[in-house]
């Protein structure tokens, strides 16, 4: 009964299908506790989380396991609970350690039918992109949704054919040099915003502005664009073809 809904939309095959999947998402924050949220709500069977980070303060403006009650506990621990909650038969593992070359191969003693990549570090994301070329497993990216005020200009997208967005044209340019043609991304062609600076840090943590509904919507769509690439879902001027 938990997924009746769901099952009228996509049909009992292709919920079973997300019912035997295994997510692993990199980064729990602003995008990727969406993306977390949503999958779970969707039945995927089995999630793996990893992110190195606490709950401060700041994240409560946009993360959704941000709360009074959760400020200072990890944040893999605070979504495992979460979304055991939402559905007591998920299988979920969280992570509590920061993704880098180095540290690559302790994330991939299992196997997943889906990364998506919500880091925050350039380095990082192009590591995890070639481990996942390398290993056969669809990715998909999220570019910056920092300094954005306007969700309706989010899109999924080959990196190739992104622009406007900073983070985007960096990650162009470092996957053309490591000979990666091809790359699924959910990017913003809004210009960025450029913040208010009351104190002159010129700290990335420190200023760089976020609102509640851009990360959040981002999450959202790669969420979506997981779940229709699983069940073979294409949705085409309003008529959904399933394959």
């Amino acid at each position: 009964m938990r997924f009746q809904r769901e099952k009228l939309l996509i049909g009992e095959e292709n919920f079973k299908k997300l019912k035997e999947s295994h997510i692993i998402i990199f980064g729990v924050g602003g995008v990727g506790g969406f993306a977390v949220e949503a999958l779970v709500r969707s039945g995927v069977g089995k999630i793996t989380v990893v992110d190195f980070d606490t709950i401060d303060i700041t994240n409560i403006n946009r993360q959704i396991i941000a709360n009074e009650n959760t400020i200072g506990k990890d944040k893999v621990k605070v979504i495992v609970e979460r979304m055991k909650e939402i559905n007591p038969e998920l299988i979920i593992k969280g992570i509590k350690k920061r993704y880098s070359h180095e540290t690559r191969e302790f994330f991939f003693t299992e196997e997943y039918t889906y990364i998506i990549d919500a880091i925050d570090i350039v380095t990082a994301k192009l590591d995890l992109i070639e481990m996942a070329k390398e290993k056969n497993i669809p990715i998909i990216s999220s570019m910056g949704t920092g300094n954005k005020i306007n969700p309706i200009m989010l899109e999924i997208s080959d990196i190739n054919k992104t622009s406007v967005c900073p983070l985007a044209r960096v990650m162009r340019k470092e996957l053309k040099e490591r000979k990666i043609k091809k790359l699924k991304v959910l990017y913003s062609k809004e210009v960025p915003i450029k913040p208010l600076n009351f104190n002159g840090n010129r700290e990335k943590s420190s200023n760089v502005g976020s609102i509640s509904f851009v990360p959040s919507v981002a999450g959202l769509i790669i969420s979506s664009e997981v779940v229709k690439d699983i069940c073979k879902i294409k949705n085409i001027n309003g008529k959904i073809e399933r394959k």
